[in-house]
């Protein structure tokens, strides 16, 4: 069962640790700076056993404005948030900061806890109450359980612990989707046991000895042991606060902000179409192209932000933009992103990732909008045929969908069942499950026909394109077997015809025009009167001077597809009835005399060796006569 996780967030020194120790008993501040200091810098970690029978994990944000950093990485993946004011400041910059990444990380659910109530009049922290309540107005807190506490007496304490209680009972516990992903927020050794990484696991589940993959780093390693709030289990699924000591990875090569996740579930991209709302709160209108701090999960990444439909937007809006990355970074659709301004460091905007693995967009298209729109608001299917469409004729495996989707397993089998069958998505290799948009493949095919029709229109005496040279003006196809998946295809449907190694037009003819089949004619008596003293193909060319010898040679191909003309070797070509002729005095000859050797194929034919040895290794292919030693026999005599 998934775990639910508090998080708190609020200016600094108004009480949030407080709060976290006076409900657990656990002090999160745990470094020697923090107790120095008295406040909090890295994120803390705590546990909360409810009486409804669940466990409340619960993670303590900084709220100094220098570590809003370590703050959105805590924040990422919280269920139920523990919105903390001072009754004796009341709202500050934190408290509006904190608030906005709160929005923008797509938290739901919260309560408002009102700290140092003792330290204030009661008209005091009415007035408060009210500033606050007026504050909140129209977003997810407004209406949320309100309580004023005292950390140091313990007064309103039980009431939040109550609060949470109902909170986490009414929770949904389903399993959230997918393989497992942990974005790491703390890296440690402990000696004898190796890497230990932190987190709070956001889907999926895992267990004691599965291999997993650290993204975008690169590591592979397997699972040693699993921590959850410091107790050993052997398995571990959303939500859940992490620690996880992992065999045969490189402590010093894990950062924060990079994910533990299952291997094949993650892809790093340096680009990613996404959703982008500007805080009305800034002062500045956002320029195209603004170099930023972009927060991801646990993760830091210098970038930019391209808006793909204006030069510049005001404080507000809500626009469609593509965030390019400095370092590769990894996300599903729906993953949650903060962006900061790169000087000064404040919280400017936010929002959703649409596609993880995004191609690079041109600006200004109408094409964008409707991409967007599908991403946004289209059905699974609608997602499904986008992606594929976007792919091209790379096409997309059945594994890299499912990560462009964030769909996995029996879920994305069901979406795909449905565009499969109607043909809306073509399955070039079903062991691969390598899939194209129909619309590509189509278009692709569309494009083959083409082409072959020209070069029936350039090479009118040509019966069809060899396969390769038609691949090679395919460019986007580098696939052999999504070439070859593609003709098949077509010839099964009737819209090409492939014989051997050519391809053409089904029903093509070649068709020669008025002066080449003159031609034609005058080659066919030329060596019909010759017989079997033919000519070389050079006293050919010099005989019809007049016509190119590319010209000839093609109307000599033609005779010899058509069966008026054999090709006995090359630039030996004879006339179809002469050679019939000399069949049948061979076969003759050799039943009367069982065999003959060379001279004596030289006697029968009055041939000089230079033909007549190529006509009896011609009848040799052809099975008339087999060879022993050198003499030849009848073929079908050895039978």
């Amino acid at each position: 069962m998934r775990e639910i996780v508090l998080g708190t967030a609020g200016h600094v020194d108004h009480g949030k640790t407080s709060l976290v120790k006076a409900l657990t008993g656990i002090d999160t501040d745990r470094l020697k700076e923090e107790k120095k200091r008295g406040i909090t810098i890295e994120l803390g970690f705590a546990f909360l056993d409810l009486p409804c029978g669940h466990r409340l994990g619960i993670v303590d944000v900084p709220g100094h404005e220098k570590f809003v950093r370590n703050m959105v990485a805590g924040a990422a993946g919280i269920d139920i948030l523990a919105f903390v004011i001072a009754a004796d400041e009341g709202i500050m910059p934190q408290t509006r900061e904190h608030f906005e990444i709160c929005r923008l990380l797509g938290v739901e659910r919260g309560i408002i806890v009102i700290t140092k109530k003792d330290m204030v009049e009661p008209e005091w922290l009415e007035m408060v109450a009210e500033d606050v309540r007026d504050y909140f107005t129209g977003s997810f807190l407004e209406g949320a359980p309100l309580i004023p506490v005292s950390s140091i007496s313990g007064e309103g304490i039980d009431q939040v612990k109550a609060t949470l209680d109902r909170m986490v009972a009414d929770s949904d516990f389903s399993e959230a989707h997918g393989p497992f992903r942990l974005p790491v927020d703390r890296i440690f050794t402990i000696k004898g046991f190796g890497a230990v990484v932190t987190g709070t696991s956001m889907s999926g589940r895992i267990a004691l000895g599965e291999e997993v993959f650290v993204y975008p780093g690169g590591q592979h390693g397997r699972i040693r042991g699993i921590q959850v709030h410091a107790d050993e289990v052997r398995v571990v699924e959303a939500g859940h606060r992490t620690a996880i000591n992992i065999q045969g990875v490189d402590k010093e090569k894990i950062s924060r902000g990079e994910i533990v996740a299952t291997p094949g579930s993650l892809k790093p991209s340096y680009i990613m179409d996404a959703e982008f709302i500007y805080l009305s709160a800034n002062e500045k209108k956002f320029k195209n192209r603004s170099r930023v701090r972009i927060h991801l999960g646990t993760a830091e990444i210098m970038g930019r932000v391209v808006l793909l439909d204006d030069n510049e937007i005001k404080p507000g809006a809500t626009v469609n933009v593509q965030l390019l990355f400095e370092e590769p970074a990894c996300a599903w659709p729906g993953d949650r992103y903060v962006i900061r301004s790169y000087s000064p460091v404040i919280t400017i905007g936010g929002g959703r990732i649409l596609n993880g693995g995004a191609a690079k967009k041109k600006r200004f298209r109408e094409t964008n909008e409707q991409v967007f729109d599908i991403y946004k608001n289209g059905s699974a299917e609608e997602r499904l045929l986008q992606h594929l469409r976007e792919a091209g004729p790379a096409g997309l495996t059945g594994d890299e969908l499912a990560v462009r989707m964030g769909v996995f397993g029996k879920k994305l089998k069901k979406v795909l069942d449905g565009p499969i069958s109607a043909r809306k998505v073509i399955v070039v290799d079903s062991d691969r499950q390598w899939l194209l948009s129909a619309e590509v493949f189509g278009g692709l095919q569309d494009w083959l026909v083409a082409a072959v029709t020209r070069y029936h229109q350039d090479y009118p005496l040509k019966p069809g394109i060899s396969r390769e040279e038609l691949r090679s003006q395919l460019v986007p196809v580098k696939s052999q077997k999504l070439f070859q998946f593609m003709i098949n295809d077509l010839v099964k449907r009737e819209r090409l015809e492939q014989d051997e190694s050519m391809v053409r037009i089904p029903g093509h003819k070649v068709a020669l025009a008025e002066d080449s089949d003159k031609l034609r004619g005058e080659i066919e008596t030329f060596y019909r009167e010759a017989g079997l003293a033919v000519p070389t193909i050079k006293e050919l060319y010099a005989r019809f001077s007049t016509n190119s010898p590319e010209l000839v040679r093609e109307i000599l191909e033609v005779m010899v597809r058509e069966g008026e003309m054999v090709k006995v070797k090359e630039d030996l070509y004879f006339h179809a009835r002469s050679l019939a002729l000399l069949k049948d005095n061979l076969v003759k000859r050799l039943g009367e005399k069982g065999e003959i050797d060379a001279q004596g194929f030289k006697e029968l034919t009055g041939l000089s060796r230079k033909f007549s040895i190529p006509l009896l290794e011609y009848f040799d292919r052809s099975k008339v006569t087999l060879r022993i030693g050198d003499k030849r026999v009848l073929r079908e005599r050895r039978k």
